[in-house]
């Protein structure tokens, strides 16, 4: 059955389509704002503690579990823990992802009108108050859920093709090009006045902004921005081959994403000061400040095309796990039709959106603990569901596994000592939990 499952082609292939799960809204759009409302430097010190010390470990679990049974998430369980309350984890994972799909797909959605206007020329103009643009956007439920439409029909027309010829193919060619206009936007916006005041604020150590809160959203973005705790990885990793070293992949990914969190703050705060905007503007900073910077340049209108095209894709690519985990779920190794699950799910992430989707507009006045349904949605899957998720793993690989089967597949492919095994080990089963469990508590 392994030999008639997909895999990734190559290591790249596998590292490439890894940092695309990563590496999409969770760096680029939501680090930036939830860093701009907790302290700059201090959240970002904080989250790459958090993305190396935990989340790199988490990575690699996941990495682990998902090879060892070249099983998909909740089959992946049940193989290793057979007949036990542990098919839960994989199972929560479908859930948490599907959930995560409900707000996110809705981000897609507005990044899909946004690269519309700017594929019509229709986004960048003199005088232009683009924080009223974004929230007549937003706040329109047609244009809203058109673009939502959108976003998830271009999930599942990708998904279709499966994992070799659509989400491996895809990644390896536009996730390059990501990194190159990235720096392109940091090197202008850094070069803007008064940026530096937007680059302090990023990279100094201010903690009087800081909070038990604002530690749960650190550690909740290093979960939510390596796509681990709801067994993407897992999913993803069963795919790939027995010769690949998985620490050494994981940290890559890890890594691909910590950079492309610092560009994103470089990028967004340097011109959320020089325009005099808010940094703790919230969701619809990066909509604000894209336009602005780009708006300064010369052929701005192309260069801003070009980067929410771009933006799109890494948006997309990070969708692609998210959907992958459910398909896999539900198609069983290939005893059910791809294509028709595919298409059911795509239909039903659609319906689930629309309270999220219209939450900035006709249900603006509904909230769920003083929170819109969007945010309130973000919360529970970021902060809630994910930690739990995680807690699961790491408790599962420590004590339930096998352990030489974890011990094989750690070491496998690569040259690294017994000690870098016996590093991970130790804060998987006695550092990680703690922390997850310390920081959860506290924000209750």
């Amino acid at each position: 059955m392994v030999n008639q499952r997909d895999q990734w082609s190559s290591k790249i292939g596998f590292i490439m389509a890894s940092a695309g799960a990563a590496i999409g809204i969770g760096a680029i759009w939501k680090f930036p704002y939830v860093a701009g409302q907790f302290g700059g430097g201090a959240f970002l010190l904080l989250f790459i503690i958090f993305t190396l010390f935990i989340g790199l470990p988490m990575l690699i679990s996941e990495f682990i579990i998902g090879r060892a049974t070249n099983k998909e998430a909740v089959a992946a369980y049940d193989t290793l823990a057979p007949k036990s309350p542990w098919r839960i984890t994989g199972r929560l994972g479908v859930i948490g992802c599907f959930l995560l799909l409900s707000f996110y797909s809705v981000v897609g959605g507005w990044i899909t009108i946004y690269t519309a206007l700017g594929l019509t020329g229709n986004l960048i103009s003199d005088g232009t108050n683009y924080g009223k643009v974004f929230e007549q956007i937003i706040g329109e439920p047609f244009t809203v859920l058109i673009g939502v439409f959108v976003f998830i029909l271009m999930n599942v027309v990708v998904l279709n093709f499966g994992i070799k010829k659509g989400i491996e193919r895809a990644n390896n060619v536009l996730m390059p090009l990501l990194f190159i206009f990235f720096i392109i936007l940091v090197v202008r916006a850094v070069t803007l006045e008064g940026a530096s005041e937007g680059l302090s604020f990023f990279f100094s150590f201010n903690f009087k902004d800081f909070s038990a809160e604002g530690v749960l959203y650190a550690l909740g973005q290093s979960f939510f921005a390596l796509a681990v705790g709801f067994s993407c990885m897992v999913t993803y990793s069963s795919y790939l081959s027995k010769k690949e070293s998985l620490p050494t992949s994981a940290m890559s990914v890890s890594i691909m994403n910590i950079i492309v969190s610092i560009l994103a703050g470089m990028a967004i705060f340097p011109v959320v000061f020089a325009f005099s905007l808010e940094p703790t503007e919230g969701p619809g900073l990066l909509f604000i400040v894209l336009p602005n910077v780009f708006g300064q340049m010369a052929f701005g209108s192309v260069f801003l095309t070009l980067f929410l095209l771009l933006f799109l894709f890494a948006t997309l690519t990070s969708s692609f796990s998210q959907f992958e985990i459910i398909i896999s779920a539900f198609e069983k190794e290939g005893k059910r039709s791809r294509s028709k699950i595919v298409w059911i799910l795509g239909l039903l992430t659609f319906i689930a959106c629309i309270p999220s989707s219209l939450s900035y507009g006709v249900l603006a006045d509904v909230s769920i603990f003083g929170k819109s349904i969007f945010d309130a949605t973000d919360y529970l899957v970021s902060n809630i569901l994910l930690p739990i998720g995680c807690l699961l793993i790491a408790i599962f690989i420590s004590f339930r596994m096998d352990q030489a089967i974890v011990k094989r597949e750690f070491q496998m492919g690569n040259q690294l000592s017994l000690k870098w095994f016996k590093l991970w080990k130790f804060l998987m089963r006695y550092i990680i939990p703690i922390i997850i469990l310390i920081v959860f508590i506290c924000s209750l």
